[in-house]
């Protein structure tokens, strides 16, 4: 399925909010307040899509953070219907370091 263009943008944009929200957190050693950062920066842009979309992936249960939760509904339930992975950026972060040390 092709996402249509001003959805991929809009989807680029959020995912880049929610990673500008956590920046005042960095290096405070609290990672609960940085993914609820980014949390609250993904619900709110998301539900502001023309969507009827339904978390199918969610992060937090693994480690009882703040999170999109698996079925939760997004969007102003409006336009077409998106299945979204909510994959955290902290969990990525962590993967990344651990591959570029070998590097």
């Amino acid at each position: 399925m092709d996402i249509d263009k001003v959805f991929q943008d809009q989807l680029i944009k959020i995912t880049q909010e929610a990673a500008i929200s956590v920046y005042p957190h960095l290096g405070k050693n609290n990672k609960i307040i940085a993914d609820e950062a980014a949390t609250n920066s993904m619900r709110t842009n998301l539900n502001k899509m023309n969507i009827r979309g339904n978390i199918v992936i969610g992060e937090g249960e693994m480690d009882e953070a703040p999170m999109l939760y698996i079925g939760e509904k997004v969007g102003t339930k409006k336009g077409p219907e998106f299945d979204i992975a909510a994959v955290s950026y902290t969990h990525l972060r962590a993967h990344e370091t651990r591959e570029d040390r070998g590097r």
